[in-house]
């Protein structure tokens, strides 16, 4: 299995259609897919598919036509990214209509190829299982955090700050998950214990 770790774009066009294509990793679904609806408002639409692990280790599995067609959009990126093994990851496909009608088939295939272009262009890696992982932190130290999370390229899903501090919610490996927690203990600071 594959995954991505940085957001990667590319651009096809097909009958004067233009198809922006964006994948991303899981963390980053609901962020993007706010993001991508903001900056594309005279968009006609945005397909998605998003193949995710999980707790049970079982592959989920969603899609979305965003008004084309039943089938003509959501499924075929979904069926790309099973036939590139991709996991933890989602992938949307802006679309521009461009005057030309495509018909179900036509389209089918340019969302397809749209996200196979994508996919040819981004940086993949083998799928390491993650976990989620979350505990607090107190705003002295965020920065340390910041600091550590940059230059062991770990992605946080999501910072919450609290009126006593910063909560932490992040998707670790398990060499991740050490690495961390040995930070932690070399802190010394008691307010870093896991909220799981």
């Amino acid at each position: 299995m594959q995954t991505v770790k940085t957001i990667t774009l590319s651009e096809t066009e097909v009958k004067k259609s233009l198809f922006l294509a964006f994948l991303v990793p899981i963390e980053r679904y609901e962020t993007e897919r706010s993001r991508l609806r903001k900056e594309h408002p005279k968009a006609n639409h945005i397909a998605e598919a998003t193949r995710k692990l999980d707790t049970m280790g079982r592959v989920e599995e969603s899609f979305s036509d965003d008004g084309e067609p039943r089938g003509c959009a959501g499924m075929p990126i979904l069926n790309v990214m099973r036939g590139h093994h991709l996991i933890d990851a989602a992938l949307f496909v802006v679309r521009y209509f461009g005057g030309t009608k495509l018909g179900t088939g036509g389209m089918a295939r340019a969302y397809g190829d749209a996200a196979k272009a994508v996919i040819q262009t981004a940086p993949l890696i083998s799928h390491i299982t993650r976990s989620p992982y979350a505990f607090e932190t107190s705003f002295a130290i965020m920065r340390r955090y910041e600091h550590f999370f940059k230059n062991h390229d770990i992605v946080s899903s999501e910072r919450e700050f609290t009126e006593s501090g910063v909560r932490w919610r992040l998707y670790l490996s398990e060499a991740e998950r050490n690495l961390l927690e040995a930070f932690q203990k070399e802190l010394g600071d008691q307010k870093n214990r896991p909220n799981e």
